[in-house]
């Protein structure tokens, strides 16, 4: 999974409203079904059963900069708005495709008579506030450089973007795989199948789960079930990889107790978070997952997190920063 840098500062109202009317007013697929290729419409009707895609382009660029860059993207990539000194926006691509008249329908042309004909539609969007003074220092660029155009990173620098925030893949046109080539991967490799950093880590959750619970049976900090420590792990309430070492021996605070039932995966991906106070947000994305939905309006929604205090509050708001599945921006 790559990752594409979108530059599209809201502060210009040519970009807002363009953001306004396709994204967060998704375009309605069968209004625009005279302009699409048929097979474009049967797909983005799959993909987006409910009729309507978030719809982005971008322009050929001067002597076709962009086509080469866009022709690097594939469905699967996540896309990263970014704008106003931040990344501020993303999902990940469902489809791709070219098309100068939906795009002109939808957004005109600019002053030099292109428009934004190299097309994608966006599953799983949601809601960044990552500071991009943060975004350069962890891609190790010069502190002055900006995403002044369309980009794909590199295979490196996806991976580590990846580290700092919690992708979920979404609805993406894909080719089935080949059973077969997948068990000729599979039987080829010969690398090492248990790394010596994977039991170091193992080490560390040991101690860190038994100053969580002194005795055999413990309460999860979300759902507040009391429960055998089997069920129990020591999750971090800030992504472990990117704590620094100084955080990640601050046992006292970076963990919290949660069960393995759902109340760690919900969290670790994002469909919940602790605002300040302790009080549990839940993501507007989880009506997407009926069953995520009834579980956290069973289990979780209405709850106060007593683990919550001023001393974890760093973390718990690093949380609600980089993980956490917001909606749409206003």
């Amino acid at each position: 999974m790559r990752i594409v840098m979108q530059p599209a500062g809201l502060a210009r109202k040519v970009v807002k409203r363009h953001f306004q009317d396709t994204i967060v007013r998704p375009v309605d697929i069968d209004e625009h079904a005279d302009l699409l290729e048929p097979e474009i419409t049967t797909e983005l009707k799959r993909l987006f059963p409910g009729g309507t895609a978030p719809m982005w382009g971008v322009t050929p660029g001067g002597r076709n900069v962009n086509v080469a860059k866009f022709r690097k993207m594939r469905p699967g990539d996540w896309v990263f708005f970014t704008g106003e000194k931040k990344v501020y926006f993303g999902g990940t691509v469902a489809l791709m495709w070219r098309n100068r008249e939906l795009a002109e329908q939808l957004w005109g042309a600019d002053d030099d008579g292109n428009t934004w004909e190299y097309m994608y539609a966006l599953s799983g969007t949601r809601s960044f506030n990552i500071p991009m003074d943060e975004v350069r220092e962890l891609l190790g660029w010069k502190p002055a450089r900006n995403v002044m155009g369309f980009i794909v990173l590199s295979e490196s620098e996806s991976d580590t973007l990846q580290a700092l925030l919690t992708l979920d893949p979404a609805n993406a046109s894909t080719t089935p795989l080949d059973p077969r080539t997948e068990q000729a991967a599979v039987d080829a490799f010969d690398g090492e199948l248990e790394r010596k950093a994977q039991r170091a880590q193992r080490g560390e959750q040991a101690v860190l789960k038994r100053r969580l619970l002194p005795g055999i049976t413990g309460a999860c900090a979300l759902c507040g079930r009391e429960l055998p420590g089997t069920f129990l792990i020591g999750a971090h309430i800030k992504k472990r990889s990117m704590c620094t070492d100084t955080e990640k021996r601050d046992l006292a605070n970076i963990a919290m107790l949660a069960c393995v039932f759902g109340c760690d995966a919900l969290y670790e991906h994002g469909y919940v978070t602790v605002a300040p106070g302790g009080d549990i947000q839940v993501s507007p994305l989880v009506h997407d997952i009926p069953e995520v939905a009834a579980y956290i309006k069973h289990k979780l929604e209405h709850r106060t997190v007593t683990w919550w205090n001023e001393d974890r509050e760093p973390y718990y708001n690093w949380h609600r920063i980089h993980t956490f599945k917001a909606g749409l921006p206003a």
